[in-house]
């Protein structure tokens, strides 16, 4: 009965971790090409490379996602 609720409990936290990592994905990778972009416009004085680095992090979190998601149905 033991190793049951362990099995469960251990089974729970492996869900939450793969979801909480498919809900933090986009956002964190659309964060950081901000960033990214914002430091390059401070360095070259310019005004339009953040929104080419959240461009690029918007589509670099859809291609995790998107990997994640195809891991996981091919498991």
């Amino acid at each position: 009965m033991a190793d049951d609720e362990q099995r469960e409990k251990k089974n729970f936290f492996l869900l939450l971790a793969r979801y909480s990592q498919l809900g933090l994905t986009l956002p964190a990778a659309t964060f950081v090409g901000w960033l990214v972009g914002a430091a390059l416009d401070r360095w070259l004085h310019t005004k339009w490379l953040y929104l080419a680095g959240l461009l690029l992090g918007i589509m670099a979190g859809f291609v995790e996602l998107i990997r994640a998601v195809m891991s996981e149905e091919s498991k």
